[in-house]
């Protein structure tokens, strides 16, 4: 399984969010919990479903996302 494969797009599942491995799990819950200050090991410990290779899909989403992000330079000059 790919980092990419990690990731699954479901129209019926969490109102077709980005899930980890078709689970109920959505790749914005994880960044949540992460940015919330919850560690990879407190995660894992309240959803055993994840894996540690879950969260390097995770990061490799979001860093994808933040890539295609399209941004107008103009914008930053506005007062």
């Amino acid at each position: 399984m790919t980092l990419a494969d990690r990731i699954t797009i479901e129209p019926g599942k969490r109102s077709g969010k980005p899930c980890i491995r078709g689970l109920r799990i959505t790749v914005d819950d994880v960044l949540s919990y992460l940015a919330a200050g919850m560690s990879e090991a407190e995660i894992l410990v309240e959803f055993p479903d994840l894996e540690r290779d879950d969260f390097r899909a995770v990061y490799a989403f979001a860093a994808d996302r933040e890539r295609r992000l399209i941004t107008d330079p103009a914008a930053s000059l506005v007062k």
